[in-house]
């Protein structure tokens, strides 16, 4: 084994045992859009294809303001590495505020959807279902986001597990309560004059009622957790009482995580957006995309879980000022990633047709997606390449620049010019490219350029690694560092 081998080798050491509890939590939380996605699909086409719509609104809204909330993760990983652990755990305070006031504007759009439904342009009755759907998912973005900013906190600290554990526990309950009020049920009770409990099968909109009800659960849990686990003391977490918003830590945030959630926004919206154009296909194609749409998202949570264990470590050790070794775990992640896309992206390529067929028995559905996934492998690896590059510069708190890289990337190449494809507005456009393969040939150009503009925004950064002591963030409510140890993961 050669010395790049070795280093590679020893970084991969460090990055995995933080790396699967984000996997195997992600692809909980995907689970809940798969459970839904499958039962949907059992209900009707109508229901899937409301679930698309519906979905890819959620998704929308709730993705960006996501991304503003874990602008926790970097600020703490930094003041983690640093030892500053009271300043860190105040920043999850101001991070609960975030969130809070973030969801007042996220529940307004979902409950008065209109623009995206004129957008869609789907049929009556599947705008019915919609509406239902999104109703129910804003009671459930608040708990969401809050629950968001203590993610982003524990993985930060290195503490990935606690969240997995929690996300795993929300699955369970999802599971039942999704296929109790997706279908209904009649239930006979004990007492005989009350004769049996119905539950109304409510299809599609049901899913939205379950996601509701599982996340105020999941975000109960977290509470509990904190408030009972000893290792959340350093950082002045156990106190029931959450502390008094705070200027200059909340325009950090926001300073970092607007950016962020901008970014993350036109990278989920670059693909969620094609849901509404395809829709206007017909209610087949769109299903045959949300399928689609449902295995590449379950591939990514691998890229994302290595991106934010990178991106954990990198902060960290920038705080640490250890700036050689943020520079190599840094690097060493992006490779990492880019040869793990490699080979899943050939595994599910070539597993591709009985893979949709177990999503769905209809055979036109079936055939609508299959065309969508020729272009899985290229897609895959280039969303993992952007997505490791991505996770490292907000280790850097670099979001400026990716953002514009997006915009350009993903909505210039990928959304705009898949619509003209799809389309077919300059008459040019090859048969086999057109429809929905039209999207999914523009965003996989649209993911290689930003991967190549990402990865050149990282190798500069990377050659030129900034001094530790100038991303730490002011210092708030007069606290000093705290005496802990610094990290040596």
């Amino acid at each position: 084994m050669n010395r790049a081998s070795r280093g590679l080798w020893q970084s991969a050491r460090h990055i995995v045992p933080l790396a699967w509890p984000v996997l195997v939590g992600q692809l909980a939380v995907l689970a809940f859009s798969t459970i839904d996605t499958v039962m949907a699909a059992r209900a009707g086409p109508l229901d899937l294809a409301a679930l698309a719509v519906g979905g890819a609104i959620y998704i929308s809204v709730f993705i960006g303001l996501m991304g503003v909330v874990l602008a926790v993760g970097p600020i703490v990983g930094q003041l983690f590495g640093a030892g500053k652990h009271t300043q860190a755990g105040a920043q999850l305070h101001q991070a609960v505020w975030l969130a809070l006031g973030l969801s007042v504007l996220g529940c307004a759009v979902l409950l008065f959807p209109q623009p995206f439904l004129s957008l869609a342009k789907v049929q009556p009755e599947v705008e019915v279902k919609v509406r239902g759907y999104l109703s129910a998912l804003a009671f459930a973005l608040p708990s969401a986001l809050l629950f968001t900013a203590f993610r982003g906190f524990n993985t930060a600290v290195s503490r990935p597990k606690i969240v997995m554990a929690l996300q795993l526990g929300a699955l369970a309950l999802k599971l039942p309560l999704t296929a109790l009020l997706v279908f209904g049920a009649s239930v006979q009770t004990p007492w005989d004059d009350l004769g049996p409990l119905v539950v109304e099968a409510r299809g599609a909109p049901g899913c939205g009622v379950a996601t509701a009800i599982v996340m105020a659960c999941q975000l109960l849990a977290a509470w509990w957790v904190i408030q009972r686990d000893p290792f959340y003391e350093r950082f002045g977490l156990r106190a029931r009482r959450l502390s008094k918003p705070d200027r200059a830590s909340l325009t950090e945030l926001l300073r970092l995580g607007v950016p962020m959630g901008l970014s993350i926004g036109v990278e989920v919206t670059g693909f969620t957006f094609m849901a509404f154009f395809i829709s206007r296909l017909g209610a087949t194609p769109v299903a045959g995309h949300q399928i689609a749409v449902n295995v590449v998202s379950l591939m990514f949570m691998v890229p994302l879980a290595l991106g934010n264990a990178t991106s954990t470590l990198v902060a960290q050790r920038i705080g640490a000022a250890d700036a050689a070794g943020a520079r190599r775990v840094g690097w060493h992640g992006l490779v990492l990633g880019v040869l793990v896309a490699a080979v899943m992206g050939c595994v599910v390529f070539l597993l591709r047709a009985p893979l949709l067929s177990a999503y769905t028995p209809n055979p036109l559905i079936v055939a609508a997606a299959l065309p969508l996934l020729a272009w899985l492998v290229v897609f895959h690896i280039a969303d993992a390449a952007q997505t490791v590059a991505a996770f490292v510069l907000r280790a850097y708190r670099i979001t400026t620049l990716p953002l514009v890289i997006y915009v350009l990337a993903l909505w210039g190449v990928g959304l705009f010019g898949g619509h003209v494809l799809a389309f077919n507005l300059t008459g040019l456009t090859p048969q086999s490219l057109q429809g929905a393969q039209g999207f999914w040939a523009a965003s996989t150009s649209g993911l290689i350029l930003a991967a190549l503009g990402l990865c050149g925004v990282l190798v500069r950064t990377l050659k030129r690694p900034p001094q530790a002591r100038h991303h730490l963030p002011p210092q708030t409510h007069g606290l000093g560092p705290s005496a802990a140890p610094r990290p040596s993961p």
